[in-house]
């Protein structure tokens, strides 16, 4: 991994044209990781054991493990799972530190690979975590935000880009849906959760 200067990166929230942030409570940065590091990662992920993602009767495009915490959305039971491994304890503390947490808040983990044609649906994360904190990687992504305002939504959209992170914290978290687009190639993603 790199050196803590070398990974000192711009954080921005993005903006409309006229510096009003566009969603209060998301926070983003380009290059957390170069593309030797994005590519080890993509490995380990490969040989994590990930299964497809389930939910209820239906199987989705995706390919998922939960370290630390695990959710089953079969049953709705929220249960402690294997522990972050070690392969994910770098990436977990430079997570923390641009959400401007302890990395031992961060304590649960979960690696996704995004086939094809996979996507995520319009959900919020489960109401037991706090904090998100996302990492890209492989192709672009479009993360999608909305919120009912009456009989319509407010829609909201952020690229992802390779190797970027996310933060999503109050406003962002709590009053917004957020889904992924289908992706036209692969993705893979890390993503870090605190409990409330």
């Amino acid at each position: 991994m790199r050196s803590r200067a070398a990974r000192a990166k711009v954080t921005l929230q993005p903006a409309d044209l006229f510096g009003a942030p566009l969603l209060p409570g998301l926070n983003y940065a380009d290059d957390v990781l170069d593309m030797a590091e994005e590519t080890v990662l993509i490995e380990r992920i490969g040989a994590a054991g990930l299964t497809p993602f389930q939910f209820q009767q239906w199987e989705g495009k995706r390919l998922t493990r939960s370290f630390g915490w695990t959710y089953d959305f079969q049953t709705g039971r929220f249960a402690p799972s294997d522990p972050i491994p070690a392969w994910l304890l770098p990436l977990r503390e430079r997570a923390a530190a641009f959400a401007g947490l302890a990395s031992g808040d961060l304590v649960q983990a979960l690696v996704i690979e995004y086939g094809v044609g996979a996507g995520i649906g319009w959900h919020k994360d489960r109401p037991v975590f706090e904090h998100v904190v996302g990492i890209s990687l492989g192709a672009e992504a479009a993360m999608r935000f909305r919120r009912r305002i009456g009989s319509r939504f407010e829609r909201v959209s952020v690229p992802l880009a390779p190797r970027s992170i996310y933060h999503l914290d109050c406003e962002a978290r709590t009053d917004w849906e957020h889904s992924i687009v289908d992706m036209p190639a692969p993705r893979w993603s890390v993503t870090f959760r605190s409990l409330r």
